[in-house]
């Protein structure tokens, strides 16, 4: 990553950096065959069956392990090396699309196999993806890293506005299996180029999580982050509003334009050049515009353009509407992403970003099946301008779940200085740990005071912290306890690792209203419920790992 000197922050500046550049260009690459297996299978399955609802389950089978299977690969990715996390999941999409190749070839492919092999890749991919996204931070420098989110969407839909018009060429002149083939080589290079990165792994000075807590904490960190809680159901909402697009093209292709595999693909590949094109506008409309005006306009445009593609009969038209749809949708999607990536520490990243994926993509996945259904029942017209209904009613979540302006002190790390004072000999897994402090507060102030720990109980919460709890002493009312619990020592050691500089702030609010002597009083207790401790001879108690402090 370059260091020293004016930073230029335009659209393509990132791909200055080598290793971005590297892995952009490759993912290029990949994207263009991950779309042509898309355009593909669902061509195929028409073929296969006349059934709506199976061919609107391809686009669900490709994205449901997103939703999946995201969560436990950001937690992978934020525990260990996120460059080997990211080659595991292009290695098994490899393997996955070779079998899938060899199957077709043989002339055994039917429609439910066809949806498990698009699972399989899609478990792949959804394995690669959060540690790609996550590790962007680490291959531009922060400046820049509003570009590379959108150059890392263009990257996608650079490939979509040629890849599926190309896969529809593809199956047109050699079968769904030459495409096939082409999606499994093409995932190659971004293993080679994820290979070739030099990558310094810094490991943690504590052991990793469990994969359990891991997933856990990312799930808790969510639920009580609301700027990122927020995006999240935004995300899922729209998705699923304007999943129609996605999920019934086919059915467009076939049925209301009475086209071919290669009318299916202009058709994606027209929303391929609009969402190039709506990526491109990010950087400048974030600079302009709110979050929130950027996305009621890019909404209302995506409805009006979806009730266009129902009523269309025409390849040209229904084209241009693809486009201007997929341009304001790819602009909504962009700029909720950069939010995530903006407004969470880098401690959580991958989860973050995993979690606003399976929303995403989870809202896709579910809407698709559901228009599908409905189009099944009404028509493929119908469903569309139902879908567009929905997606013009999305801004109004606005008003009960707005998105949040976050501020860089949210994710700047700052752990805690000084050390716990440890005189009783405890290893990483002793637990629970029970933390109390004390806070001497003028009764006064005590309704403000209460305003800054209700935010308090928040942060502990999002870190790692359990149980919290605010007490006031009956008899002395300037006596305030806050109490919260950890299920291990090392559990507590991450939380005090995990402190961002708004949380540090928050901090100085809090102590600002102790009235005592010194510091506050900060109480760390090992609890040992009934049964717990061995005092017999012949069981002793292990001290395995003994420790006595580790931590920031």
């Amino acid at each position: 990553m370059a260091e020293g000197g004016p930073v230029n922050t335009g659209t393509f500046a990132p791909l200055r950096e080598p290793t971005f550049r590297n892995i952009w260009l490759a993912s290029v690459v990949s994207n263009f065959g991950h779309l042509m297996l898309g355009v593909s299978a669902a061509w195929e399955m028409t073929r296969l069956t006349s059934s709506s609802q199976m061919v609107a389950l391809v686009q669900t089978a490709l994205m449901l392990p997103l939703m999946l299977v995201s969560l436990p690969a950001g937690a992978a990715a934020d525990m260990f090396d996120r460059r080997k996390i990211a080659m595991a999941g292009l290695a098994f999409s490899i393997v996955a699309g070779a079998t899938l190749t060899a199957i077709a070839f043989a002339g055994l492919l039917t429609p439910w196999l066809l949806l498990l092999f698009c699972v399989l890749i899609g478990g792949g991919v959804a394995l690669y993806s959060p540690a790609w996204q996550a590790s962007i931070s680490e291959q531009v420098g922060n400046d820049q890293l509003p570009a590379a989110i959108a150059l890392g969407t263009i990257s996608y839909n650079l490939a979509r506005s040629v890849g599926p018009a190309l896969g529809g060429l593809i199956v047109v002149a050699a079968g769904a299996q030459a495409a096939f083939a082409i999606n499994a080589v093409f995932y190659g290079p971004l293993f080679l180029a994820f290979l070739l990165w030099q990558r310094k792994h810094l490991p943690s000075r504590l052991p990793p999580e469990r994969i359990d807590r891991a997933i856990v904490a990312g799930a808790r960190f969510a639920r009580h982050s609301p700027s990122v809680r927020n995006i999240m159901m935004r995300a899922a909402a729209f998705s699923f509003a304007g999943a129609a697009s996605a999920g019934l093209a086919a059915l467009v292709a076939r049925d209301l334009l009475s086209g071919t595999a290669s009318s299916f693909g202009l058709m994606m590949g027209s929303g391929g050049v609009g969402a190039v094109l709506g990526a491109m506008l990010v950087s400048r409309l974030r600079d302009n515009w709110s979050p929130e005006r950027a996305i009621l306009s890019a909404s209302v445009l995506s409805a009006i353009t979806l009730a266009v593609m129902g009523y269309s009969r025409s390849l040209p038209l229904t084209c241009a509407a693809m486009a201007i749809s997929s341009a304001a949708s790819i602009i909504s999607i962009a700029l909720m992403n950069v939010g995530i990536q903006t407004a969470v520490p880098r401690w959580v990243t991958a989860r973050a970003l995993s979690l606003f994926s399976a929303a995403l993509t989870g809202g896709i996945a579910i809407g698709a099946w559901f228009w599908g259904m409905v189009a099944s029942e009404w028509g493929v017209s119908n469903a569309f301008y139902l879908s567009a209904g929905a997606v013009a009613l999305t801004p109004l979540l606005a008003l009960i779940i707005p998105l949040r302006q976050t501020d860089e002190s949210e994710a700047e790390m700052a752990p805690l200085d000084g050390e716990p004072d440890v005189k009783l000999g405890i290893t990483l897994r002793s637990g629970p740990i029970t933390v109390e402090i004390d806070y001497n507060v003028d009764p006064d102030s005590a309704r403000d005071f209460y305003n800054v720990m209700h935010k308090m109980q928040r942060a502990r919460l999002r870190r790692g912290a359990f149980n919290w709890t605010l007490s006031r002493d009956i008899s002395d009312p300037a006596r305030w306890t806050e109490r919260f619990k950890c299920p291990t020592w090392a559990d507590y050691l991450r939380q005090r690792s995990r402190y961002t500089q708004a949380d540090r702030e928050l901090q100085d609010a809090a102590n600002a209203f102790h009235n005592g002597d010194g510091e506050n009083r900060v109480r760390r207790l090992l609890e040992r419920p009934f049964g717990s401790v061995r005092w017999q001879a012949d069981s002793p108690d292990p001290q395995q790992d003994r420790i006595d402090y580790i931590g920031p």
